[in-house]
């Protein structure tokens, strides 16, 4: 597949059979006994911890007509229909929630649940020698040309994604690559797999499920599920895909054995986001993600229409005609039939003007009143990372600093209240509220706490006066690779000696977090000083040669987005979701680049497909003008240089990195609240600017910066998807570091091993604490601080219904319709169309 440029770095899987691409779009007090920590976590506390609620407008089968058309944006037209290559989008992923089998589902709290449409039951049966697990297939599942649905299905689907063959052009094989043989049972409808070793997550396999005739072959798995798909097995058909009118049609499936879809058609329309307030206002979509302005547009047109006001009084209110007074009225008219010809003549082509601005408001003030905003909580967090290979941030006390300078609380409520939705961040990085393995593992770093931020600092060598003091050697501006090898070289020096022995700090790391026991020792004055050998510390920062990057997908890290280009069969989380929704583990398109790309979308308002991941040559120098240049302060009140944070005569800089795209204004808000924050613990921030096709691929990905706001989608099954998000960095045999997805590069051996067991262990509460241990540690290495869950704003026509934002669950395709509309005599509609 194609690589990205990655001057610090390497993002790619650590073997051939591990491709672990999570395109995206996302981690201890000082001596505090983590382990201790996330062994207190109450079984029920994920329980205790409320889900954001669905908004979808939930209405019983009887209640909806059958017939019509839904017209659904979504981002791009999909790239390829198969959710196994590294670049399917989240169409891609919505395609294939409708037309293909899915075993297991997520329900409202985002946890797995068996899809009776498909799977009859599915349970281990043997555990010793080894683990086997019994399918046993819905008798009457079928694929579109009457084939039945079976062991064949599951055998090339096992083939093609174990990564044995190179010649498949795969995502990633999480899973698949642990299983040792698939075996027929009493008839193709009972399915025996059974596994080389424990895998807890079994539950994410086969989901999607492609026929044989996609994933028999190399040739049709690679090329030929590109743009069509020989068979499919949903409510759904694939019926076409028009490139010129940029819409995928979906058909109701006369084969389909369950309830039967009440839909007619599903019109998938590829819409930008930027484009979406027109295209509502024109009544052209019945379903879409949207912004917040967008939303607030849509509320203020429902405000109208209760208030009586319509179209044009609505104009006059508050539109382009607000500012007619009757003085102006008056004299606009003078001057429009006076005797002054050329002036009369500007003044009537003006009023003109806004008589059409007024009429073109009015239209679109009336159609948005017949739709509703829907919102609930994106399955994917917004997080600040820190970049811990090298500058001050590969200390850990500074990045403990850092996010103890940080209010969360305020930043979730800056983001989310003004929406009306729940404000609390979140207390993991690998699950959110509502999922099986959440825990609120936060203690583990703290809470805002200035003077403890600032003590931090000074633990760490970085005090007042400190910029202005003569340096004993030449230091690296944070973040930048060029510079710090250029330092290197004007010093004559390497910095081998000091890497090593953070190397062997760094090995005695695990031992001495065991041994603490006090959750409070983070505020003593000894606790600062155990800083250093905190579990934290990453070997990344002993390497600086640079190589290039598997492409990532934009985003969610959110999101990544692999465009329009051909995987290679080379080492291959994120965004949006094929369905808005999270996803099952193995697709890595559909869980990574998806979810990523989803992220993105939200973040900068961009589409997951409608750009190529190509080759870099060039790293984006960030926007000038309408932001800011590259490189521009803060625009906060900083430190004299006297009172400046600074060490050996360099100041305490960080290089912030935001992109600068007119969907990301919600992260930009965001990064100036964080920039405030701190400078009042004396760390000055360099804003830099980039393009939103820029900021992923070639700063964060490539880890061209020290802090960073992107998103990463939440998981199911964490110890699968989220290993490679948190693994420990490791280097090449070229100098250069395997960062997998681990873009904020601050990782440990030990948490590396908590998500070995978790996937290891049949027993699911011991997974999941295992899981909530990991995310203890994460939160103690402070590489990545959540901190709010991304807000989830659909726009649906008013009477959609079992449509809309769905949280954390996923779309039943089959139920999605108009409400029934009855006449005084009771007769209904049941027919819509465009």
């Amino acid at each position: 597949m194609s690589q990205i440029g990655a001057p610090r770095g390497r993002t790619c899987s650590r073997s051939p059979r591990s491709r672990t691409l999570r395109s995206v779009a996302t981690l201890t007090s000082a001596v505090l006994a983590v382990t201790v920590l996330a062994g207190c976590t109450s079984g029920d506390e994920a329980d205790e911890a409320q889900a954001a609620a669905q908004d979808n407008a939930p209405a019983s089968r009887d209640k909806v007509a059958d017939g019509g058309t839904l017209r659904w944006a979504v981002d791009a037209l999909p790239t390829t229909l198969n959710s196994f290559q590294a670049d399917a989008d989240g169409t891609t992923s919505r395609i294939a929630g409708a037309v293909l089998p899915s075993l297991y589902t997520l329900d409202a709290r985002g946890r797995p649940q068996r899809n009776a449409d498909y799977l009859e039951s599915a349970q281990v049966v043997e555990t010793e020698p080894k683990q086997v697990v019994l399918y046993k297939l819905n008798q009457q599942a079928v694929w579109s040309d009457g084939r039945e649905i079976g062991a064949p299905d599951f055998v090339a689907q096992w083939r093609a994604l174990s990564g044995r063959d190179t010649a498949y052009w795969t995502a990633r094989n999480s899973g698949y690559e642990r299983i040792e043989k698939i075996e027929r049972g009493k008839n193709d409808l009972e399915v025996r797999v059974t596994f080389a070793k424990p895998y807890s997550d079994w539950k994410s396999l086969f989901t999607p499920l492609y026929p044989k005739q996609v994933m028999g072959a190399p040739n049709t798995f690679n090329d030929g599920a590109r743009t069509t798909l020989k068979a499919t097995a949903g409510p759904f058909l694939l019926k076409a895909i028009d490139r010129k009118s940029s819409t995928v049609t979906l058909t109701r499936n006369p084969r389909w054995w369950g309830q039967p879809a009440k839909l007619d058609s599903v019109v998938l329309a590829a819409v930008p986001r930027a484009d979406r307030a027109d295209a509502l206002a024109a009544g052209t979509l019945d379903l879409a993600e949207i912004d917040r302005s967008t939303a607030e547009r849509i509320a203020l047109a429902l405000r109208d229409a209760r208030a009586g006001r319509n179209g044009a009084e609505a104009a006059l209110a508050h539109g382009p005609g607000s500012s007619i007074t009757p003085s102006k009225a008056l004299k606009s008219w003078a001057l429009a039939n006076g005797s002054d010809e050329e002036k009369a003549a500007e003044v009537q082509a003006a009023r003109t003007k806004n008589q059409q601005a007024i009429a073109v408001y009015a239209s679109a003030r009336d159609t948005l009143a017949k739709y509703v905003v829907r919102k609930s909580l994106e399955p994917a967090y917004t997080q600040l990372s820190l970049n811990g290979e090298s500058g001050p941030l590969a200390d850990e006390r500074v990045r403990r600093a850092v996010a103890r300078a940080i209010n969360r609380q305020e930043l979730a409520e800056s983001v989310l209240k003004p929406l009306g939705l729940p404000a609390k961040p979140p207390g993991s990085h690998l699950a959110l509220a509502g999922q099986a393995a959440y825990a609120d593992s936060s203690d583990a770093l703290g809470n805002q706490d200035t003077e403890e931020a600032r003590a931090l600092l000074a633990d760490a060598g970085w005090v007042p006066g400190g910029a202005v003091r003569k340096p004993a050697d030449a230091g690296t501006k944070a973040g930048s690779e060029a510079e710090r090898k250029a330092a290197e070289k004007a010093n004559g020096k390497t910095a081998d000696k000091a890497t090593d022995t953070k190397k062997e700090d760094a090995t005695k790391e695990d031992a001495t977090k065991e041994d603490a026991t006090k959750e409070d020792a983070s505020k003593q004055g000894g606790a600062r000083k155990e800083a250093a050998k905190a579990e934290g510390t990453t070997d990344a920062k002993k390497k600086e040669g640079s190589d290039t990057a598997s492409d990532e997908g934009l985003y969610i890290v959110g999101d990544d987005k692999p465009g329009e280009r051909r995987t290679v069969p080379a080492p291959a989380v994120g965004a949006e979701s094929g369905t808005g929704v999270l996803a099952p583990a193995p697709a890595a398109a559909r869980q990574s680049a998806a979810l990523l790309a989803r992220a993105e979308a939200l973040d900068t308002g961009t589409g997951s497909g409608a750009r190529a991941a190509l080759p870099v040559s060039g790293t984006d120098k960030g926007v000038a003008g309408a932001y800011a240049p590259r490189g521009t302060a803060a625009p906060v009140t900083a430190p004299d240089a006297a009172r400046a944070l600074g060490k050996d005569g360099k100041a305490l800089s960080l290089r912030f990195v935001l992109p600068s795209g007119p969907g990301s204004e919600s992260l930009r808000a965001v990064g100036d609240r964080i920039v405030r924050m701190l400078d009042a613990v004396g760390i000055r921030t360099e804003v830099t600017k980039v393009t939103d096709e820029s900021f992923f691929k070639d700063h964060v990905a490539s880890g061209d910066y020290d802090l960073a706001l992107y998103s990463w989608p939440a998981s199911a099954f964490p110890a699968t998807d989220a290993r490679p998000i948190f693994a420990k960095p490791e280097p090449a045999s070229d100098g250069s570091l395997l960062v997998e997805q681990n873009y904020s590069r601050v990782g440990t051996d030990r948490i590396d091993q908590l998500f070995d067991q978790a996937a290891g262990t049949l027993d699911e509460e011991e997974a999941r604490e295992l899981v909530r241990q990991a995310d203890a540690r994460i939160w103690a290495a402070a590489g990545s601080i959540p901190l709010y869950q991304r807000p989830q704003l659909v726009a649906a026509k008013a009477d959609l219904v079992n449509a809309g934002a769905w949280g954390l669950a996923g779309p039943r395709y089959q139920d999605i319709g108009f409400k029934k509309a009855e006449t005084s005599k009771g007769a209904e509609r049941n027919s819509r169309t465009p």
